[in-house]
């Protein structure tokens, strides 16, 4: 049984959280402050979410990441080697209260991020959704809701796909991460924030 862990429980970190105790998916759940200090987010969400330390979150078979830009860095040292995991990029070059895009030198959000994950796989995806919609119900105005992902490795990429598809949502590739990355990158990218809906 595949399982999963969450780094960050800001906002797309508990919506992600949500959708997953929405569907009965068990997850653990960590951020800087320590398994205590979710204890109430925890209960909250329901017994499918379970505190955790960054470590133990970071040791899943699938880990989404979803941290303030500038926390990266610190939020991801000295964790166990990824060894081919899968890590969801869910995170966007910017932040709150200035909203001043990050400094990438010419680089895609998810070439950076690929960098701090040395050895995982990684796929981006739930971050070009508002944080209401990935909590909420997938189904729109007769349709599902369209969730972007990409990645370069087809084995995970398909295991993400299949994970959105269990949460409901209309998963559409968009390709490897120097194509689909930048597209779903928020600021720059051209489909962030749009909720689009695939009708049968």
């Amino acid at each position: 049984m595949t399982t999963f862990g969450i780094i960050g429980a800001g906002n797309i970190g508990t919506a992600f959280a949500r959708a997953l105790a929405r569907n009965d998916i068990a997850a653990t759940i960590a951020n800087s402050g320590g398994p205590r200090s979710l204890t109430e987010l925890a209960r909250t969400i329901g017994p499918a979410i379970t505190p955790a330390t960054k470590q133990e979150a970071a040791g899943q078979d699938v880990v989404l990441v979803a941290v303030n830009w500038s926390k990266l860095p610190v939020a991801l040292a000295d964790l166990p080697d990824w060894n081919g995991r899968i890590v969801i990029d869910a995170n966007n070059p910017i932040e709150a209260p200035l909203f001043k895009p990050a400094e990438l030198g010419g680089r895609a959000s998810s070439e950076v991020f690929a960098d701090l994950v040395p050895g995982a796989r990684v796929v981006k995806a739930f971050n070009h959704l508002r944080p209401e919609l990935i909590a909420g119900d997938p189904m729109a105005e007769g349709g599902k809701r369209v969730l972007f992902y990409s990645g370069d490795d087809a084995h995970a990429k398909a295991e993400v796909a299949r994970l959105i598809d269990r949460l409901g949502f209309f998963g559409l590739d968009l390709g490897g991460l120097a194509i689909g990355a930048p597209l779903v990158q928020f600021p720059g990218g051209p489909l962030p924030v749009h909720n689009l809906v695939r009708f049968p």
